[in-house]
C-alpha cells in the first residue's frame, strides 16, 4: 500500500471505503501503538486549520511535541505569529496564490517564446 493511501485512511473520520480498509487501519494501529497518538494529534491540527475546532494553537502544538510530529511542530513554532494570525484573521491569500500559479503555468507552457502582448492576451482571455 502506498504511503499516501495509508495516510488518507488513517486521517479518515470513520468513513472507510471498505471493510478491508477498516481492518487494515485497526491492525496498523494495533501493531504501532505510538501511531494512534500521532494520528489523534494530526487530526486535531487538521480540524484546527480548517477552523472546525476551538482548541488553542499552543495547546495542540504542546500535545504534538510528545508524538512523532515533534520536528514538524518545531518548524511551525519558528513562525508561530503567522500561524496564529492565519487562524484568527478572516483574510486569506488563497485566491491571489491561485492566480499566481495560473500565470506561472501559462508562462511555462509558452517556453519563453512569446512577448508581453501574447502573455497578456493569454492571461486576460483564457481559452
Amino acid at each position: 500500500m502506498e504511503r499516501r493511501t495509508a495516510t488518507r485512511l488513517l486521517m479518515a473520520n470513520g468513513e472507510m471505503p471498505t471493510e478491508l480498509d477498516r481492518a487494515f487501519v485497526m491492525r496498523l494501529l494495533g501493531k504501532v501503538p505510538v501511531l494512534q497518538a500521532t494520528v489523534a494529534v494530526a487530526k486535531r491540527i487538521a480540524r484546527l486549520l480548517r477552523r472546525q475546532s476551538d482548541d488553542r494553537l499552543d495547546a495542540v502544538l504542546d500535545e504534538a511535541v510528545a508524538t512523532s510530529l515533534a520536528s514538524f511542530v518545531a518548524e511551525l513554532r519558528k513562525n508561530i505569529a503567522a500561524m496564529q494570525a492565519a487562524l484568527d484573521l478572516p483574510w486569506s491569500t488563497s485566491a491571489v496564490e491561485g492566480q499566481i500559479n495560473r500565470l506561472k503555468m501559462i508562462k511555462r507552457t509558452m517556453y519563453g517564446r512569446a512577448g508581453f502582448e501574447l502573455l497578456r492576451a493569454r492571461v486576460l482571455c483564457p481559452s
